[in-house]
């Protein structure tokens, strides 16, 4: 179990990661150019959020 890779898997490991960053690296940068445009909507990524923990505070007290 706590045996350490060779470096065959370790090199395979990294080529999987580059190819992984190289295929998705177009989408994000057309995502960040994109989001710079959008209009900001922090009260829809805050409300759940603190909905959230509000709930998880209760569930708490409860117990």
């Amino acid at each position: 179990m706590n045996e350490s890779l060779a470096t065959w898997e370790l090199i395979a490991l990294g080529a999987m990661g580059l190819v992984v960053i190289l295929f998705f690296f177009p989408g994000l940068r057309r995502m960040s150019e994109e989001s710079k445009k959008a209009e900001k909507d922090w009260p829809g990524f805050l409300l759940p959020i603190g909905a959230v923990i509000l709930f998880v505070v209760l569930l708490i007290v409860m117990v």
